[in-house]
């Protein structure tokens, strides 16, 4: 049985594997079980990986700050590009144009 190593962010031993990579249920970090460092895991509202370019579908009515618009369910978006921070996709949805979203409120595919 492979040594699972202690988190990097907190120390915890309570580290375990999935996959390719890492987690630490205390603190909820993630890292790659290569070693190597390839930035923020973004996952949609199932626990699915997204990457730049995957098309996603919203899974709630999303009220647009500042209008009376709605993203309506279903709302299919494509061509993201995950960034950081608190709202980590950006996208153009049409008929309503540049945004930025929660990957929490949205499903792969």
């Amino acid at each position: 049985m492979p040594q699972i190593p202690a988190c990097p962010e907190c120390g915890s031993t309570y580290a375990y594997e999935d996959g390719e990579l890492f987690i630490c249920p205390e603190c909820a970090h993630e890292w790659s079980a290569s070693g190597e460092s390839d930035g923020p895991v973004f996952k949609d509202a199932n626990g699915n990986s997204l990457e730049d370019g995957d098309t996603v579908t919203v899974i709630k009515d999303l009220k647009i700050k500042g209008t009376s618009q709605v993203v309506k369910v279903g709302t299919r978006v494509k061509n993201i590009r995950l960034v950081e921070g608190d709202h980590d996709i950006d996208c153009k949805i049409d008929g309503i144009g540049a945004m930025k979203l929660k990957s929490e409120f949205v499903k792969k595919g």
